[in-house]
């Protein structure tokens, strides 16, 4: 597990709107290893882990996009069940909320590499970091 640094921008719920966007963290030569969006009739919110995270806040700053920076905490884990219920039972028993989670399950025929990163953004990333 890992602190990290996610950007929130937020975007018109149009076509084309998250192409443009990841046309300029492309261009600045920026990765995005997460990505969760989540709309509404009138806008979508996309939050990201992106790297390096200051060279995406600073393009999308330049491009023009107001975004949030906000530390959350990145997990590796086993893609299996039982995986999601065990972290957040030791992050209720710290007394850390989840605000919110968004991931990956990536499988493969190599039993090594089956395993998923999830995004927590909760109310303490350092507790929570020592947590788990």
């Amino acid at each position: 597990m890992a602190k990290a640094t996610q950007l929130c921008v937020a975007l018109e719920n149009q076509p084309g709107t998250l192409a443009k966007l990841c046309g300029v963290l492309k261009r600045a030569k920026v990765n995005i290893e997460a990505i969760s969006v989540v709309d509404n009739v009138d806008c979508a919110w996309v939050r990201m882990v992106a790297s390096p995270a200051n060279a995406a806040a600073d393009a999308l700053k330049k491009a023009g996009y107001n975004a949030c920076k906000q530390r959350v905490l990145t997990v590796k884990t086993m893609n299996k069940p039982g995986e999601m219920e065990a972290i957040a039972s030791k992050l209720a028993k710290a007394k850390v909320n989840i605000n919110y989670v968004y991931g990956t399950g990536a499988a493969c025929k190599d039993p090594e590499c089956e395993c998923s990163v999830l995004v927590f953004g909760v109310s303490d990333v350092d507790v929570a970091e020592k947590a788990l």
